[in-house]
């Protein structure tokens, strides 16, 4: 019973439920583990009880917890301060709170009370300031306050838009895999011609460095930082004053590149980012040696005092791991963090190199703030909506700076489902919830911040994870986790207080098992879901009929009519994740299944289950007068599929771009490595012949399936 307690008291859950009404505990060696991540000594009874005596000693002499939440109308959970107890809130800005706000926080609705509480002024601004408290025995505290507005800002009307996986988005121009001035130019040739109102892409974290690198965007070295790997070296202003030999190297580097994005267009080659990091890394090299201008001299340094230490350790981790590799924990003891004297000393020794990361930083920052303005210009409401993985790697750059942050031998993943009886461990270490909130939450603001600087929107990948995460111990199986429990208040507050200083649209990937109370605590804060078009079903009351034993009850779950889905979401037909549109309506994700041996039955069974399938959803899409070609016409359904997204009252309508040209070929398929060659595909017509940005804008079948939205969709 005290280790359940114990564990209670830090957020661990020592059961879940992975289906209504089926209950499955958690081994002692597990919460044992956990606890341990936590710094909780937990292995004995006799630990066990003085870890319990520890905490309840420092609640009793806590005055304030670590961080706390204001809204409108909802005061904050100050705890039982003493009688006499003095008060004070020094704002981010510098000052008092009885300062007038240069920000203020809007009204409350009209059934709440305005008040934030007894104890705090009425007016404070929104922002993340400092809580000061002075009990009348001497004792003193101080907390994180986040005053944040209830909700995030709504897209401006309703809007459709593409999504695509950057490096599959090939032009003319790219060197070998698709770059920021191609996300540029499909914003500006999209949102004129199409009435596109955003672009969704992959995450652009910066990568692990290789080679090989990982070629997955969801397994970042930063996820603060993007990777300069997308750069349009052409496009940076340095580039048009080489001459002489240097100028000879870039030209000789392009042509080069030329060959590489031959290979992937002519010549079936899979798109090599180490090659292409190879060149670009030569160029930029090349770049940073020329002299900045007097303007371009005090942008970047503009540059480097806003990012602050945050660029500095960046940047100096890329420098190390050029000399000692890419696995920090693998690099001289004195090496091993950021503020160690034997960084401080190899800081000076390499600051030329700490200075070229740095610049790359600077140019990559730059070319996303021109991408964002082309959208902008084209007409887009939006414009760019960018992709926050869940975690990062655990021997990258953010785990090297904020090691205090993150739970040492920990790992994320998912508990065995319907979908994946082994369950899931990912392989990226999480945040510890008690360092966020002794942090004011810190690393999770800076890196909101970051990533919504030339954005409109931002999608959450696996949004639950602001509530809870599945904390898997190192060497044990995914079935051997616990669920940790994370303040979702305090990090939705600082998701609405980010977004609406950015202006920003927010929206989670809440696909798969959600915890009851989730998507509404997310609805009710204004984050959109995402509708993935074969999951709509009524599966409530599937499960409901076949709990009551209805012999009656159909096999499969009722697919939703398009009026019964949700408005707050992001409707799509497909995901990177998941088989293109075309790919399920000829067969080719079961046969691609079965040639690589992941299929889970008999491919007979397999086969007539998607069969059956797919009648279901010909027959909804002819029932509801979307498919009046018939089902025979491939390019014809897949317009169908997409009428039926136009039907439903989703507030954004997304385009897997590969859907567009009737790609059949998925971008990742889960469970695979070496089979298939996930993360390194471009974009292909039907036959697997890759279609440049250029052909996709002047394309029949993209126009033809475009014209069912209209320059009035948005």
């Amino acid at each position: 019973m005290g280790r359940a307690r114990l564990a209670r008291l830090h957020g661990i859950a020592t059961c879940y439920e992975p289906s209504p009404g089926r209950t499955l505990h958690i081994g002692d060696d597990t919460v044992v583990a956990v606890l341990a991540a936590l710094g909780v000594d937990a292995s004995t009874p006799d630990a066990v009880r003085a870890a319990l005596t520890a905490y309840e000693d420092g609640a009793g002499r806590r005055l304030l917890p670590g961080t706390v939440v204001a809204r409108p109308g909802r005061p904050p959970d100050l705890g039982d301060l003493p009688e006499g107890t003095v008060v004070r809130v020094e704002t981010e800005r510098g000052g008092d709170a009885d300062a007038r706000p240069p920000d203020p926080m809007p009204a409350a609705p009209p059934d709440r009370p305005p008040s934030l509480g007894p104890a705090l002024p009425p007016d404070l601004p929104l922002g993340v300031h400092t809580l000061h408290a002075q009990a009348p025995d001497g004792r003193t505290a101080r907390a994180r306050l986040i005053v944040a507005p209830d909700r995030v800002p709504a897209p401006p009307g309703r809007a459709h838009g593409f999504l695509v996986q950057l490096y599959s988005l090939l032009s003319r121009r790219s060197w070998g895999m698709g770059d920021l001035g191609d996300l540029a130019d499909l914003a500006a040739w999209s949102g004129r011609a199409l009435g596109t109102g955003f672009v969704q892409l992959n995450p652009l974290h910066a990568a692990v460095p290789g080679p090989p690198a990982d070629p997955s965007p969801y397994r970042p070295s930063s996820r603060r930082f993007p990777d300069p790997v997308h750069l349009r070296i052409e496009h940076i202003p340095e580039y048009a004053h080489l001459t002489g030999s240097e100028r000879r190297r870039a030209d000789a580097l392009a042509a080069r590149a030329r060959t590489l994005r031959t290979d992937v267009l002519e010549r079936g080659a899979l798109i090599d980012r180490d090659a292409v990091w190879e060149l670009k890394r030569e160029a930029l090299e090349m770049l940073c040696a020329v002299p900045l201008s007097p303007g371009r001299r005090a942008a970047y340094c503009d540059f480097l005092a806003e990012q602050g230490t945050p660029l500095e350790d960046h940047a100096t981790w890329c420098a190390l791991a050029e000399r000692h590799g890419p696995d920090w924990r693998a690099w001289p003891a004195g090496l091993r963090g950021p503020r160690s004297p034997g960084t401080a000393r190899l800081r000076a020794e390499l600051l030329d190199r700490i200075d070229f990361h740095c610049r790359l930083a600077w140019f990559t920052d730059q070319q996303l703030a021109a991408a964002q303005r082309a959208a902008r210009d084209a007409g887009m409401d939006i414009g760019l909506v960018h992709d926050l993985a869940v975690g990062v790697h655990p021997t990258g750059a953010d785990t090297w700076a904020q090691q205090d942050a993150f739970a040492a031998g920990m790992s994320i993943g998912a508990p065995p489902d319907a979908f994946n009886a082994r369950g899931q461990d990912w392989g990226l270490p999480p945040w510890r919830p008690d360092a966020l909130a002794a942090s004011g939450y810190a690393p999770y603001r800076d890196l909101l911040r970051g990533l919504l600087r030339h954005a409109g929107g931002l999608r959450i990948d696996h949004v639950m994870g602001l509530f809870r995460l599945w904390w898997v111990p190192e060497g044990r199986p995914p079935t051997e986790g616990a669920y940790v429990r994370y303040d979702g208040e305090a990090m939705l507050s600082l998701l609405a207080l980010e977004a609406h200083r950015a202006g920003a649209a927010m929206i989670g990937e809440d696909l798969g098992t959600v915890e009851p109370g989730v998507r509404e605590a997310l609805a009710e804060r204004g984050v959109l879901g995402t509708s993935v078009l074969w999951f709509e079903r009524d599966y409530a009351a599937a499960d409901a009929a076949s709990e009551a034993g209805d012999a009656e009850a159909p096999a499969e779950a009722r697919i939703l009519a398009p009026e019964e889905w949700r408005t707050g979401c992001l409707a799509t037909a497909t995901t990177h994740d998941l088989p293109t549109t075309a790919a399920r309506l000829t067969g080719e994700d079961i046969a691609l299944r079965e040639r690589l041996g992941l299929l889970t039955g008999p491919p007979e069974r397999e086969r007539s289950r998607a069969t059956c399938e797919l009648a279901a959803w010909l027959g909804e899409l002819t029932r509801h007068g979307l498919l009046p070609e018939g089902p025979a016409d491939e390019e014809a359904a897949v317009r169908a599929v997409h009428r039926f997204l136009l039907r439903t009252p989703a507030r954004l309508v997304g385009i897997w771009l590969p859907d567009a040209v009737g790609d059949r070929r998925p971008q990742n398929l889960p469970g695979t490595w070496d089979e298939y060659p996930n993360w390194r595909l471009p974009i292909a017509d039907p036959d697997g012949r890759p279609q440049t940005l250029e052909q996709l804008a002047a394309s029949p079948r993209l126009h033809t399936l475009m014209r069912e939205f209209g320059n009035g969709g948005r």
